[in-house]
């Protein structure tokens, strides 16, 4: 696989829900060599903020990307103040996506931020395919998108003002979804949940780590989990989830 830095452009730009932004970019080879799961690595005009921010991929097509991302910095900032036409730095694809070659029924779950990123998994997916994702309460992001995508789709909000009152496991549980793989981006305690509910319920499961970051690349350990096997790198029990992740097969690390 190959990876690419160059100046895109910024097609469009939208506020989704509250902090919440949505950016089209236009890309030369990017998007070409893009999957589900992978991310990119988003550069500051800014000189004192020498560090890219890493972003998760939401939607391909063609040559153009879709991010969505929370607004957290001032890095993040930046990139909300952007118009259509302005050039922005990337580089990718990075990182491992997740496996589209599995057999079975799948169910794609995620949560907060980590929802983005399994809406081009659904669209990509060649089975039957359940979509369950959760958010704090009414503010639901790309719930039409994942309408299409899926065959049904299944909200969990913690406040109970949408679907499910509780996390996505109960919206699972409540709608007595069943399948034979499991993918997940989202929040620590729910990935370590969902590793755990797909182990209880004979499910293969795959999981995207969210880290902070510094290269993005590998060279700078700043991003490693603990895993079963050891790494071929570091001779150590770790992973670089910017290198051999985000996306891991949920026995191979420890959460």
């Amino acid at each position: 696989m190959s990876t690419y830095k160059e100046t895109a452009k910024v097609i469009s730009q939208e506020t989704l829900a509250d902090g919440i932004c949505s950016m089209w970019i236009q890309t030369d080879r990017i998007a070409a060599e893009a999957k589900p799961g992978q991310f990119i690595s988003v550069y500051c005009k800014d000189g004192s903020r020498m560090l890219p921010r890493p972003i998760s991929i939401c939607e391909i097509k063609e040559n153009t990307l879709r991010i969505v991302y929370r607004v957290v910095g001032k890095g993040t900032a930046e990139f909300a103040s952007y118009k259509a036409g302005d050039d922005i730095e990337i580089t990718g694809p990075l990182g491992n996506g997740f496996p589209l070659d599995r057999e079975g029924t799948a169910v794609v779950v995620g949560g907060g931020i980590g929802v983005p990123p399994m809406l081009e998994l659904a669209k990509q997916l060649p089975g039957k395919t359940y979509a369950v994702m959760g958010y704090r309460n009414s503010q639901m992001f790309l719930k039409e998108q994942f309408e299409e995508a899926a065959d049904a789709l299944y909200i969990a909000t913690e406040d109970g003002s949408f679907g499910t009152k509780g996390n996505v496991i109960d919206a699972m549980k409540e709608q007595g979804v069943k399948a034979d793989v499991l993918y997940a981006c989202g929040p620590m305690p729910m990935l370590r949940a969902l590793k755990a509910y797909a182990a209880q319920n004979g499910m293969e499961a795959w999981i995207s780590l969210e880290e902070k970051m510094a290269c993005g690349i590998g060279a700078c350990l700043a991003c490693v989990c603990k895993s079963k096997e050891k790494d071929a790198h570091t001779n150590v029990h770790n992973k670089r989830i910017c290198k051999e992740g985000p996306v891991f097969r949920a026995e191979e690390v420890e959460i």
